[in-house]
Parts: structure tokens; sequence; C-alpha cells
């Protein structure tokens, strides 16, 4: 069945049946099964991808069957694989205890914004693992069963949790919102662990968790492709401004290893963030490297266990030990940082072998690093343009007006809130906010991450995306804002298919995009275009981006 038309789905979000336009639902919660239906789940792991992780009861099976194939002792697995990370995680148990369902939390997501099904209200999505916890880790549960909220686990019980841990994009917004700082995330990603225990993923996330593995990065860029790409973008490079870039590859004894997301040397729009950083780099004259193997920022173990996570993590830092840098630069991603800043300190570090990030420009050390010797290019670049070592003719992004999402793993997740806006207002004459209860630690979700942006589920991205283009739509109505900045890959990917979906005049870009559209630099000839090819304001043939 085609997705339908914006305006269409637009008012069926607004008007059809359902908990946020008002309507009661028939049955309890516990008694209304879900129902699978092709748009409105992600494809299964193919059984070749749960063998490559090595992960248990690798099989083919189908969402739209009844029977999923499932190990006889499935049961069991389940309720083990709970009670070790009940005992190994204290913060699992605490937030299966201490919810008071005061609900909060119940209108922040925008999974629930977007669709009015009451499951994916973040109390009742944990409240689908509570009830079982309930049943078979309580007293009351063990003694009173339902009356005490507890629902022992059956294969109806399997499915919600696929259908809706999959409804979830480990914003983190609800939790912002929480009396009690229930992060309903971390809930989320101990479901989709122990649905791996029994062989439910999906595809999409192990796919290219392991292209990372087997190259690298998630895109599956073998090492000669990678650097061939970065080629073509100092290729075109040199056509708008005339500066030859030669950068370096695996190159041992540099100062600086930087690591960016594979998309950001492969697909639009993160082909322009790189070449923004490409002229930052020049422009400094920065002795660093890239490498071709470990070419990958994002984690994708974020998304599926804390193993897969922690072994992904470690590439970078192998990498970096190998070529005997001082300290790791990072390019514009969420779940890399979020993984960096929150877990990376108690997997795999602290990385001791580094030093503690320290700018060779402006001598800013960079002590919030001090563990994880990893630097956002953000904070660098706003450090810089503090320090005046920037030289920079912000009207060059005159022919944009420009606002800006924060991505919420590097927002919520590690606290990057002023350095965008400050490098912003730095490059663009032209920038607006979104409305207050929309950004910074408020952000809405792109309504794509964690491994949701994939085509299947297209109708359910724009509906949890509809509550970030609406204050998109909001700026581009008030002040003819053209331009979505952001901090992270996957938002560049997920926001461009959400604007062309519900603002199709905005387009997207990276913030180190714009940062290189307005460098001056050393010997360049008279810039006519953007890093798009676009002309600047002004010039004959000017246009949208």
């Amino acid at each position: 069945m085609a997705d339908p038309k914006a305006d269409q789905l637009g008012e069926s979000v607004a008007k059809d049946p359902s908990m946020m336009t008002g309507a009661v639902p028939a049955k309890d919660w516990m008694d209304t099964p879900v129902e699978f239906k092709s748009g409105n789940y992600c494809y299964p792991a193919k059984q070749s991808m749960v063998e490559y992780h090595k992960f248990p009861n690798p099989r083919e099976w189908a969402p739209e069957d009844d029977d999923w194939k499932l190990p006889e002792n499935w049961q069991e697995i389940i309720l083990n694989g709970m009670k070790e990370r009940l005992d190994k995680f204290r913060s699992l148990k605490v937030f299966m205890d201490c919810c008071v369902r005061c609900g909060a939390c119940a209108d922040k997501c925008h999974f629930f914004l977007g669709t009015g099904d009451p499951k994916n209200m973040p109390v009742l999505r944990a409240e689908l693992m509570r009830s079982v916890y309930r049943n078979d880790f309580t007293t009351a549960g063990k003694i009173l069963g339902k009356m005490a909220g507890g629902r022992p686990m059956t294969v109806e019980v399997l499915k919600e949790w696929f259908m809706y841990y999959y409804q979830c994009t480990e914003c983190r917004r609800c939790s912002v919102y929480c009396p009690y700082g229930i992060d309903t995330a971390e809930v989320t990603m101990m479901g989709r662990e122990l649905l791996h225990l029994v062989g439910i993923g999906t595809n999409w996330i192990l796919e290219p968790a392991a292209n990372s593995n087997r190259t690298g990065n998630h895109m599956g860029l073998q090492p000669h492709t990678f650097k061939d790409n970065i080629g073509y973008l100092c290729d075109d490079v040199e056509e708008i401004t005339g500066i030859k870039i030669e950068p370096t590859f695996n190159r041992k004894g540099a100062e600086i290893l930087f690591i960016t997301p594979s998309a950001d040397v492969f697909a639009e729009p993160g082909i322009y963030t790189a070449m923004g950083y490409l002229l930052l780099f020049e422009h400094l004259g920065l002795d660093y490297t890239w490498s071709t193997y470990a070419s990958e920022g994002g984690n994708f173990g974020l998304f599926t266990n804390n193993e897969m996570m922690k072994k992904l993590n470690a590439k970078q830092y192998a990498e970096a030990k190998r070529l005997g840098v001082k300290w790791i630069l990072g390019g514009e991603c969420g779940h890399m940082w979020r993984v960096i800043h929150q877990y990376m300190d108690t997997m795999n570090g602290p990385a001791d072998f580094l030093e503690v990030p320290t700018s060779p420009i402006t001598g800013t050390r960079f002590d919030n690093a001090a563990a994880t010797k990893m630097v956002h290019i953000s904070e660098f670049t706003a450090d810089l343009i503090k320090n005046g070592k920037l030289k920079l003719d912000p009207s060059r992004n005159d022919h944009r007006t420009v606002t800006f999402h924060d991505s919420c793993n590097t927002a919520r997740g590690m606290g990057l809130l002023d350095e965008p806006r400050y490098v912003i207002n730095n490059v663009v004459n032209k920038f607006h906010e979104m409305p207050e209860a929309t950004i910074r630690e408020q952000t809405f979700c792109c309504g794509s991450g964690t491994g949701l942006n994939t085509g299947e589920i297209m109708e359910l991205r724009m509906r949890a995306g509809l509550p970030r283009a609406n204050a998109v739509k909001h700026v581009k109505e008030r002040y003819d804002v053209d331009t979505l900045s952001c901090v992270c890959a996957i938002d560049r990917a997920t926001l461009s298919a959400l604007m062309e979906y519900w603002n199709p005049e905005v387009g997207v870009c990276g913030v180190s995009e714009l940062v290189g559209n307005a460098l001056i630099m050393d010997g360049e000839k008279e810039r006519e275009t953007d890093l798009r090819f676009t002309p600047l304001a002004g010039m004959e043939g000017d246009a949208d981006v």
C-alpha cells in the first residue's frame, strides 16, 4: 500500500479516533493484542545476520505469521535474561519499581503524539516489561497476578515487545519530564536485548553493525572506497574554492585522529558537512589523519545490546592507539556521542594511553574530555571562533535562513546545547530558534533514530516526526526559514525525508557545512557558490537549498 500524502496523514493524526483525539480504548491495554501489517513494523533480521553476530536462535521468521518459530524454552530464556539484567543493572530494577503512573510522560513521546496509540505512551511502553517483572519477580505479583499489575510472559506479550520497543527512538524526552527520572530509553534497550536472546531483531540494525565489523563502517565502504570518496570531495572543494586539499590516511604519529560517521563521506547531505571539515582543517593547518579502519563514528550497538556497543566503541580507541595519536576529534553524530559520553568510560575507559585533548591552535584544554579523550567538532570549532582563530564571512550564507535542531543524543545525551548555536551565530546572519518547548533539553526527536530510519515504516516515521516538522513549519511561516541545521548524521538523513514530506521548501544541513561556506581560505578564488554549487546571495541564478 502506498504511503499517504502529507495532507491526508495530517488529517488522520488530527481527526482519526485515538487517545490523542479523545477516543477511549474499547478494551484494557492488556487485552488488546498487537496487529502486524505491512508498514507498521521493521523487517526482521536475516538469519545470516543473526549468525554473523553469533546471536542465539537464528532462523527465518515473519512478524505477520502466527508462528514465530521460537525455541521451546523461550519463556525461560527471557525470564533468565531479565533476572540477569535486574541483578546487573540497578537502574533497571529502580525503573521497574518506582513508577507511580502519574502520566507526566504520556504526551511527551513523539510516537504517541503521531499515532495516538496508548502503548506508545512511555509509561505504558515501560509497563509492557514492568507487568512481566511484577508477575515473576515481586511477591505481590506472584500472589495476586493481574490484580497487582502482573501478567505472565506469553507469545502475545513478546509480540508487543517487538512492536513497541521498535517504536521508540530512545530519545529520552520522556525522562526530562518524569518526576522520578525514569529513563524509558534504558527500558527499551533492555527490551531489545531480551528479544535478541530468542532471535528477534531487525535487519536494518544488524546489517550495518555487521558492515562495521567487516569494513570499519556501517555503509560497508572498503578502505580504498572510503579514501577515494574523500578524494572526490576534495576535488569538489578545489573546484569551488581553488584550494587543493590532500588529507592523510592511517598516518602514524599524527597529533589527532579524526573520526566521523561514514555517511558524511558517502551520502547527501552529509558529504557537504565533510567538505566543511576538510576546509576547516586545511584553514588551520591541523596535524590530523583519517583512518580507513576506524571509519565510523556511529555505534549501532546502542540499538542492539551492551556488548556490541562496547565492541564497536573499542574499535576507535584501538585505532588511536595503533596510530599513536594524542587524542581524537569527532564529527557530527548523535549515537556516537551518546555512547562516548555516557557509556565509554565504564565500558572501555578511561583511555589513559591518550592525552587530555588540548587544542593545538588555541591551547584550550578540554577537561570535559579528560576520560574519553574525544572532542566534538562543535566544541572544537566554537573554541576556535571564541579565540579569533577563524577568518569568517557569514554573508556567504545569506542565501539561507537557518534554524537548528538539537539532536537528542548530543543535547540530552551529552549536554551539547550552546556550542552549535555559538558557531551558527558566527557563520550565518539569519538564524531563528524554534519554539522553546521543542528545543534544547526538550527537543523533539527526528522520529527515525535508533535504527528506525528504514523505508518499510515510512508512514510511522512521518507520524513520529510530525512534532518536529510542526516546529519547523512554525519558523518557516514566521521567519521564512529554509534550512534546518543539525549535528547528527542520522538526523541529516531522516530530517531530509521528514522535511521533504511535511515542509518540502526546507533543506537540511550540518553545522560544519555552514562553517565551510563562511571560511575565508588563504589563496582562495572568488567564491561564487556554496559547497553545494548553489549560487551565493546576489549571484545570478540564486536558489534555495
